[in-house]
């Protein structure tokens, strides 16, 4: 070891000056502690056989420690060092549980007490919320040895530590450590339709009738989401609804939805049975569950256009040979749409997440009926997304992946375009931390980020190792069964941290060539990458992530250690989310074709808006979405929520117009999702009070 002065790092994250005094005395306790005499020369030569070197990790050093103790065979020594080492360990790890415990309590709420995950979805705070929060940390430690285990078979040792330097240093970061399953899946429920839930370990049949696919509908998806540390899509969901409906009522029940099928006292129309089948599986699905830490599951679902549909499905079979009908699943996807429009006035619904699914051409979007009523729902305040692309080369999926996929013809094994994909595991680059840690060290910052996004691309390669082996175990049943095919998973490079690394470098963060080209060559250096390493077993994608968490995270690391940080909040689009000079068209051309052409896993445009526009302006905003390649959007007006009366008014408020109570509460989107904004995490709600809203 030299005597330059250098630093290690704790369990924490937290850089410590080395102390070989320390090292020293825990070695000598050991000795004392059974009884064996201790030789200073025997300590020289246990001292001389670590590798000490600046950064590592204080785990290292002790397993160095123990190994070093029986290569010069003092085994009684080397075991007393470890139960010390072990007993400590838990104690220190019991006290930590007790002030988590403690201090949660007291946190404003879930969000807020969260130490990992500050996860806006758990809207109560009790002690199911508390039991889920506890075993986090050992989670991440298991899933950290798990990782660099087979780093350094794959590797090498040299790439594992390096990993982890960068991890625990802050320039990239590893989501969802919290779990051991992968990350998020937009499923194909073709298995479930012929065979029920026994091929991922449930008991329930196929479905036979509506009353039987909706009951099994919602245990389907639960059991799908307690298997995945994401969303879970459903993308076929209305047209496996329209095929049920229509075996009960005819092929044309949406002509004569007010005929009265029901011969009980309630007398319903089918119109009514519709809606209490939206209601059932809406209701039951938005219920915190046991099974995802007392959230709800995240539950996206989509909507499309002709030529979407026709593009996608038009090959479709359903088992009995019969083909998905276009007429009756236009008039289902429409009602579906305004009766949970209209029922989010009478209720917090978060779930499903909706993405309507468009078809462009020459700056137009080719279905006018359907793009007319996504402008008429945005009018109506309803709050969802629209896909608009001019290849049908993705469904909604949970992280907006664009698929490229060029053979539509439907395959459940294979997916047909979004279905059946998703992405398995996102490592996050830190680009604010890397750019100017290259500048500091004065060396380009686009070669500085390629050793970075290589290192990320062997790390996700060896993520994918580990999840094989689960498989071969029989731990993934929803990839043997055919609901998720694994070679259709993305393996995602994440970024956080592009606007704030530009203000960096000095950039105006506006559409002008310095700004394009700087996101233009970053995220390239990503997609080169993604195609090098891209196989026939694998593929990468890069995508702007949400951030809902991280985003606060990397601000208050970056700004401990002594970087540039001019939020509190890392931004999750292409401009500063605060910026009041920027108008309505900069935004969707901040996320038009240049910006985006290397995020093949997407990134989504929140327009933030006060008041609700009209339809023909939405329907314009349309256009300028298509013309610019904007291709994933949803427009954010607060929804208005009296606490004192319960009201919820789709306007932006500042009294309850019910009541006139100005006790009131707002929903808006943290990230994909509507909540509360008292849901959110305190530096959340902090960021939410700096977003601009433009002025219709």
């Amino acid at each position: 070891m030299d005597n330059v002065p250098f630093s290690i790092t704790k369990r924490d994250g937290q850089q410590v000056p080395f102390s070989l005094d320390k090292i020293m005395n825990a070695i000598v306790k050991a000795f004392q502690s059974v009884g064996e005499p201790v030789d200073l020369s025997n300590i020289s030569r246990i001292i001389s056989r670590l590798d000490i070197h600046d950064g590592i990790i204080v785990e290292d050093i002790q397993n160095q420690v123990e190994e070093a103790l029986m290569r010069e065979g003092h085994y009684r020594v080397a075991k007393s060092f470890m139960l010390y080492r072990q007993k400590h360990f838990e104690d220190r790890e019991t006290l930590e549980k007790l002030n988590f415990l403690v201090e949660y309590c007291k946190a404003s709420n879930a969000a807020t007490g969260s130490k990992y995950d500050a996860n806006a979805n758990v809207e109560h705070k009790n002690i199911a919320t508390l039991i889920g929060e506890l075993p986090k940390s050992s989670f991440i430690r298991l899933n950290r040895r798990l990782l660099t285990d087979r780093i350094k078979k794959l590797y090498g040792k040299e790439l594992a530590d390096r990993y982890m330097h960068l991890l625990t240093h802050h320039f990239i970061y590893k989501n969802d450590e919290t779990s051991l399953a992968n990350y998020c899946a937009s499923i194909t429920m073709y298995p479930w339709l012929i065979g029920g839930t026994a091929s991922i370990g449930g008991n329930s049949k196929a479905p036979t009738n509506l009353k039987s696919f909706c009951g099994g509908f919602v245990n389907m998806v639960f059991m799908v989401s307690s298997m995945l540390s994401g969303a879970c899509a459903t993308p076929e969901f209305l047209i496996y609804l329209n095929y049920f409906i229509g075996l009960e009522y005819g092929a044309d029940y949406w002509q004569h939805t007010d005929r009265v099928v029901d011969l009980s006292v309630k007398q319903r129309n089918i119109d009514k049975v519709i809606t209490d089948c939206f209601e059932q599986i809406v209701y039951t699905l938005n219920q915190p569950t046991g099974a995802r830490n007392y959230q709800a599951v995240f539950w996206n679902i989509a909507y499309y256009d002709r030529y979407y549909f026709d593009s996608l499905f038009g090959d479709f079979r359903f088992p009995d040979g019969s083909a998905p009908d276009w007429d009756s699943l236009s008039w289902l996807q429409k009602r579906f749409m305004t009766w949970f429009s209209m029922e989010r006035t009478r209720s917090v619904l978060t779930f499903p997440v909706e993405t309507m699914a468009l078809l462009s051409q020459d700056g137009e979007c080719r279905d006018s009926e359907w793009a007319d009523f996504a402008a008429q729902m945005y009018s109506e305040g309803h709050s969802f997304f629209t896909y608009l692309s001019d290849n049908a080369d993705s469904l909604s999926s949970c992280c907006r992946l664009r698929n490229e996929i060029t053979d539509n013809g439907f395959s459940y094994t294979l997916g047909a375009g979004g279905v059946s994909t998703g992405s398995k595991s996102v490592l996050t680059i830190n680009l604010n931390r890397c750019i100017q840690q290259a500048v500091k060290e004065e060396v380009s910052y686009l070669d500085y980020l390629a050793d970075i996004v290589d290192l990320c691309h062997k790390v996700q390669i060896a993520y994918n190792e580990n999840l094989k082996e689960l498989q071969q175990h029989g731990m993934l049943p929803l990839f043997d069964a055919g609901y998720i095919n694994i070679g259709r998973q993305y393996l995602t490079i994440g970024v956080n941290g592009l606007v704030e690394a530009a203000e960096f470098l000095g950039l105006q963060i506006n559409d002008n060539d310095d700004y394009r080209q700087f996101v233009q060559s970053v995220l390239s250096v990503i997609e080169q990458y993604n195609k090098r390493y891209r196989s026939r077993e694998l593929m990468f994608n890069c995508e702007m992530i949400p951030a809902e968490n991280v985003g606060v995270k990397h601000a208050k690391w970056d700004r401990e250690d002594g970087y540039l940080v001019t939020r509190d909040c890392y931004n999750s689009y292409f401009y500063r989310v605060e910026d009041t000079a920027l108008t309505i068209l900069d935004k969707f051309k901040l996320h038009g074709a240049p910006y985006i052409e290397h995020l093949t896993g997407g990134s989504a445009l929140h327009l933030n808006l006060d008041e609700h526009l009209s339809q023909e302006q939405y329907r314009q905003l349309l256009r300028v979405a298509a013309k610019e390649g904007c291709n994933y959007f949803t427009f954010n007006i607060p929804n208005t929520v009296c606490n004192d009366c319960g009201h919820i008014d789709k306007r932006y408020l500042h009294e309850c117009p019910e009541c006139h109570s100005r006790n009131v509460d707002y929903l808006t989107r943290i990230i994909g999702y509507l909540k509360r904004v008292s849901n959110f995490s305190q530096p959340r709600q902090e960021e939410a009070q700096r977003r601009y809203y433009h002025h219709a």
